[in-house]
């Protein structure tokens, strides 16, 4: 997958099929917009992304000094990539959002950028689109200027489910109930938190619970702090896991937020490798223990009852 990113120059020669939104979380209401850019391969065009790198929610915040009250993400930068390039996209544009983008004008944004530098033919977007200046594009604008540069248009309805319209918004509330099935509905598959693998105090190994560590980033959607059964998706191979989210309070006072799991039936060395951990069902409230000899009593507990949930 080609990733164009950070940058206002540049030009596709390809006829491309475009997808324009922000994609958090890539939802069910998502893929099926990526569908319709997806199928246009078979005609030749390439399958392309356009979306704003921050987003304008996180840009407008960050202008008026909210640097503290950022949005969370359901998908940080380098998952979202890894998902893109899964599903199949052939161009990933992460336009930079700016002082003097965001005051490019509707019909300019459709002529400089969607038509000469994307190489538009074909172009899909939410019905709800708006772009430009104040965001007063719409898709009238895109279809009234459809025949004159040469390329067709798709707007895609919300899709709904639990009697509300699929969103990311509706995907946080969810998460933050620990509502991880419900989430799991919303998106098309478990949440889950990707990273790198990180070396931490390897506290796990002295009771008998070796962990695989990951530190999301601050702007990484996290449910409550507590255990999860999960999945660990590993160089295509999947595992049964068990998941602490939280900062484990028994053992550690930093307040760090960590991401830790222990792998059943698996015992090898990750560290540096890149994992997805899938959060299937919530298990647990983080609890803060008298000594390591509860808290590994407690633990063993769980582990049971994770082998019980995956054998059901």
């Amino acid at each position: 997958m080609q990733i164009i990113s950070g940058e206002r120059q540049f030009n596709i020669a390809d006829k491309t099929a475009v997808a324009i939104g922000k994609f958090d979380g890539i939802h069910m209401g998502h893929q099926k917009l990526l569908a319709h850019i997806l199928d246009k391969k078979q005609k030749g065009m390439k399958a392309a992304i356009f979306t704003f790198d921050p987003s304008p929610a996180v840009f407008f915040k960050l202008k008026r000094g909210e640097g503290k009250d950022l949005p969370k993400q359901l998908l940080t930068k380098e998952e979202k990539r890894r998902k893109f390039e899964a599903l199949g996209i052939d161009i990933l544009v992460e336009f930079p959002m700016d002082d003097e983008t965001a005051h490019i004008e509707p019909e300019a944004f459709i002529r400089d950028y969607l038509h000469t530098k994307m190489n538009a033919a074909y172009i899909a977007a939410g019905d709800d689109l708006s772009y430009g200046y104040k965001g007063k594009g719409d898709f009238a604008l895109l279809n009234s200027l459809a025949e004159e540069l040469g390329y067709r248009t798709h707007a895609i309805k919300k899709l709904q489910m639990f009697e509300r319209n699929i969103s990311s918004s509706f995907i946080k509330e969810e998460i933050s109930k620990a509502e991880m099935e419900r989430a799991a509905a919303l998106l098309g598959e478990d949440y889950y938190v990707g990273g790198t693998v990180e070396h931490g105090k390897k506290l796990g190994r002295t009771i008998g619970f070796p962990t695989v560590n990951l530190l999301p980033p601050d702007e990484k959607c996290l449910p409550p702090n507590g255990v999860y059964f999960s999945e660990v998706r590993i160089e295509g191979k999947t595992y049964q896991g068990m998941t602490n989210i939280g900062c484990r309070p028994t053992v550690s006072n930093n307040g760090q937020i960590s991401v830790e799991t222990f792998i059943y039936d698996m015992n090898e060395d990750l560290y540096g490798k890149y994992l997805e951990i899938a959060l299937k069902t919530f298990h647990r409230s983080e609890m803060k223990f008298e000594g390591v000899q509860q808290l590994q009593a407690q633990m063993n507990m769980d582990l049971e009852a994770g082998r019980n949930f995956f054998a059901r």
